[in-house]
């Protein structure tokens, strides 16, 4: 694997670099997070093993920045051993696993073994789908620069579809996703909530998203402006 170590510790980043290196794979280092933006942009790397703690921009704008600039690649973010609401902060930005400091070599080649077999498929932290927007960590939708308001309900019904846009799903699809199994009253409550949603995202706006695919259910427009 090419592997891009993003460290500001000196002591730190050479025992990543050598460890890696010993393992076989290609390592390159950057001590800052300006330095690990071009660097994630110039080459196509297979993980990143990025530190939370930068100067400049942190761990945590760097991996929302790559995300944003389309580089894809499974990112391992090491924190705080009692940084909770960092790890958080993080996954909610857009990396894939944590790793808490002090941390065992053996765990962390573990770690990105599995994150390297999942592949660097996008998934973006936010999700948009047209001028449609969401963001599931603040829990706010956009339509443009207008801000929505929604229900709990609401907001998970659009993130089902928002996380598969022009799919056909079914009912059943739709409440295995956002409702569970003790809810009971299942027979139209979707097509209720899909009635909301376009009261709230769609008429509004003078859009029609939110497709009736008949006798098979519903589908979010990939371009949600048509």
């Amino acid at each position: 694997m090419r592997i891009l170590v993003v460290e500001d510790e000196l002591k730190m980043a050479n025992l990543l670099r050598r460890g890696l290196a010993e393992e076989g794979h290609a390592v390159d280092v950057a001590r800052t997070g300006d330095d690990a933006l071009w660097m994630a942009g110039a080459a196509e790397y297979d993980a990143i093993v990025l530190d939370l703690m930068l100067p400049g921009v942190d761990g945590i704008e760097v991996c929302r920045r790559v995300r944003e600039s389309g580089v894809w690649a499974p990112v391992l973010m090491l924190t705080a051993r009692d940084g909770v609401a960092e790890r958080v902060a993080g996954l909610d930005a857009g990396a894939d696993d944590y790793l808490a400091k002090p941390f065992s070599f053996a765990e962390l080649l573990a770690r990105l073994r599995a994150l390297v077999r999942r592949g660097g498929v996008e998934r973006p932290a936010v999700l948009e789908v047209g001028d449609l927007k969401l963001d599931p960590a603040t829990r706010q939708v956009w339509r443009g620069p207008t801000e929505i308001a929604l229900s709990a309900k609401e907001f998970a019904l659009l993130e089902t579809f928002m996380r598969r846009p022009g799919q056909v799903l079914s009912r059943y699809q739709l409440l295995e996703h956002a409702w569970d199994y003790g809810y009971e009253n299942r027979s139209n409550v979707v097509d209720v909530y899909v009635r909301y949603l376009r009261d709230k995202v769609d008429r509004p706006f003078g859009c029609d998203s939110l497709e009736t695919v008949r006798g098979a259910g519903y589908r979010l427009r990939k371009e949600s402006d048509s």
